[in-house]
């Protein structure tokens, strides 16, 4: 439950901080320049998309190896 928390409050900061670059930009340099933030963006939406997948496709993924170690471990005291 703590991993899931983290990870949502990690999107939650990732989207706030996102919207803010993007009106800095669009107030400041939409005209005159790449959009800068999107460079931030994506960046950051990659180590997101990498805790997404640490947190819900890889707790199935731990708790097999635990699984097998533990197996391993009590197999190994007979």
């Amino acid at each position: 439950a703590e991993e899931k928390m983290g990870f949502f409050i990690h999107f939650t900061v990732y989207v706030m901080v996102n919207i803010f670059f993007m009106f800095i930009w669009w107030l400041n340099y939409a005209e005159t320049s790449t959009p800068w933030f999107l460079f931030i963006t994506i960046g950051w939406g990659i180590g997101i998309a990498a805790h997404f997948v640490a947190v819900f496709a890889g707790s199935g993924y731990k708790d097999k190896m635990i699984q097998k170690e533990f197996e391993r471990l009590k197999n190994q005291e007979s």
